[in-house]
């Protein structure tokens, strides 16, 4: 009696905590909304979407430049970090012996601990300078946000995929040992398309980690409001004019800063449930 008593106890509070979670989501989507359509509303989704101009003190809010400058970064993010992680993953799942592998999996978990605004700092003092004194401009740019987000993203590629090559059943690599394949074809033509829809939602999961973020970008990508020409241009994302700009906005301007969090909050449901979508894929497969 007692024993099903706890049980029900435990089922309702575990049941409580879910709906909280989601209860909160639901009450940031909410708060989001409501502070960020009337903007789109007065000025036009096409216009706030594709327009060329941010000048808040003037009524002209288009965000086209940051869309393009936060997917640039976030591409370059994923040139820079994705092969690498693959890498890795594939190193410690598949060559790196034990003493090695307890020694890297708790260093790649140090860079999911290690503040944004570190990373940021570390670009300003190291990777900006280099790029400026050897490939030109300001330093400030495309090139260096990507190559800090390329590293901020590798735990979250390396870790997931690196799981989903460890839980491929042992037969997948044993038979292809056994038809004469080398250790590398094996991974090659066999563990690395077996394990690809876990691979493909790391790498998803990944972009959404880079998409989203703000402080280290801020300090690096030089914040300037246009279409950049090069990877060495300076630009700002839709992250980094919130997190500059939401300071002292008020009114409209405040408004529009909301709607543009409306766009990221869209950006990054997608991603998210594109990777969700490709995970229930791998399972039912």
């Amino acid at each position: 009696m007692m024993k099903t008593f706890r049980e029900k106890l435990s089922g309702r509070v575990f049941f409580a905590l879910a709906v909280s979670s989601i209860a909160a989501l639901a009450l940031i989507t909410l708060f989001i909304l409501v502070k960020g359509l009337p903007v789109i509303r007065s000025v036009g989704l096409f216009k706030f979407i594709f327009g060329m101009r941010w000048a808040p003190g003037r009524g002209e809010f288009g965000i086209f430049p940051m869309i393009v400058g936060s997917v640039s970064v976030t591409l370059g993010a994923a040139l820079a970090g994705v092969p690498v992680g693959i890498c890795c993953a594939i190193f410690l799942a598949e060559f790196a012996p034990a003493p090695l592998r307890n020694i890297f999996r708790p260093a790649i978990q140090l860079l999911a601990g290690i503040p944004s605004v570190v990373y940021g700092f570390w670009g300003l003092l190291f990777v900006v300078p280099l790029i400026r004194d050897h490939l030109g401009g300001p330093g400030l740019s495309i090139l260096a946000g990507s190559v800090i987000l390329g590293i901020m993203i590798l735990p979250t590629v390396i870790s997931i995929s690196e799981v989903s090559l460890l839980a491929l059943p042992r037969q997948y690599k044993e038979g292809a040992l056994a038809l004469g394949m080398t250790h590398w074809q094996a991974i090659k033509s066999v563990l690395l398309p077996a394990s690809k829809s876990g691979i493909v939602a790391a790498v998803i999961l990944g972009l959404g980690r880079a998409i989203g973020e703000t402080m280290a970008v801020i300090m690096v990508l030089g914040n300037a409001v246009a279409l950049p020409h090069s990877i060495l241009d300076p630009v700002r994302t839709l992250t980094t004019n919130i997190g500059i700009e939401m300071g002292y906005a008020a009114g409209e301007h405040q408004q529009a800063l909301f709607a543009t969090g409306i766009v990221l909050f869209v950006i990054i449901m997608l991603l998210n449930s594109a990777a969700q979508f490709i995970t229930r894929e791998k399972k039912h497969k």
